[in-house]
């Protein structure tokens, strides 16, 4: 037996709910002879009548109402969601899923998106905090946003932040206990609070510039956390080194309680991006989060 078609069933549905081909064929905006050639091909397909015609109405025949009985819910159903995925393209529904460290999304994602979310009450934000790199199609987020150069080439990218300087920072309670290294070398001798980078399952390098020079450096000591809020805190309590981006520690130096490091090899790396797969597939809720982030 052929597969009945959708759109034969979709129309063999109108036509029973109206009782009439000629208001049917009107709302399929098709004529009332091509639409009983449909319904009359379906029954050739089933192998039994549908519809009791007569000169003056139409009604279902009992295989009929059976199969309409049957189909009509499930017509319905689709019909829903294919209603509420054309929304996401016409109003700000559903929830983004955004990926991004933990201090990216405290100093650029959760501040630009308040107002984004007081405005649109139906969107949804779900914020991952993540060191991983993670391949942001495989793990189904919407957004990810990751310094410059640790974008996927393959993705969308616009700027939203300007460049980032790492620092290395200490408590004076530390730097009073032994002497700050004056080469990055010496930093393999310190007590450095290190940042676990899930992805890799091991600990962040430190990255240091001095001009053309280059140096990465791979430290150790009691702490290791995977949060840059924590690190800043041990490092504020004086229990090490910490390797941090300069804005998070800046406050803290101004008012004495931390103290620059190596000052002259901090590199500046190239700022934060938001990056998605790509503009064809996105809705209008990643359109706007997109928006918002750029601060436009």
């Amino acid at each position: 037996m052929a597969t009945p078609d959708l759109n034969d069933l979709v129309a063999l549905l109108l036509v029973a709910r109206e009782r009439s081909f000629t208001r049917a064929a009107a709302q399929l905006g098709v004529s009332q002879s091509s639409l009983s050639r449909t319904v009359t091909s379906l029954e050739k397909k089933l192998g039994m009548l549908l519809l009791a015609r007569t000169t003056r109405s139409v009604s279902t025949t009992e295989a009929g109402q059976r199969l309409l009985d049957s189909v009509a819910p499930k017509l319905e159903e689709i019909e829903a969601d294919l209603q509420a995925i054309a929304e996401l393209r016409e109003r700000p529904v559903g929830t983004v899923r955004i990926s991004a460290t933990d201090y990216a999304a405290n100093q650029y994602v959760w501040p630009k998106l308040q107002d984004l979310l007081r405005q649109y009450k139906e969107l949804r934000i779900e914020l991952i905090n993540d060191y991983g790199l993670s391949n942001i199609v495989a793990e189904r987020f919407d957004v990810g946003v990751r310094l410059g150069d640790q974008v996927e080439k393959d993705m969308i990218a616009v700027r939203i932040a300007p460049d980032e300087t790492m620092a290395i920072v200490a408590a004076p309670e530390y730097l009073g206990e032994r002497p700050a290294p004056t080469d990055p070398r010496e930093l393999t001798a310190h007590n450095c609070i290190n940042l676990r980078l899930p992805t890799k399952d091991t600990l962040m390098t430190w990255e240091l510039r001095k001009g053309r020079r280059r140096m990465e450096i791979k430290v150790s000591g009691q702490l290791i956390f995977n949060n840059s809020y924590q690190m800043l805190d041990a490092a504020l309590k004086g229990f090490g080194l910490a390797y941090l981006p300069k804005a998070l520690a800046e406050q803290s130096v101004r008012s004495g309680q931390l103290g620059w490091v190596l000052e002259d090899w901090f590199p500046t790396l190239t700022g934060h991006h938001a990056y998605y797969a790509t503009r064809r597939q996105s809705s209008l809720a990643v359109r706007l989060v997109v928006s918002a982030l750029r601060g436009n």
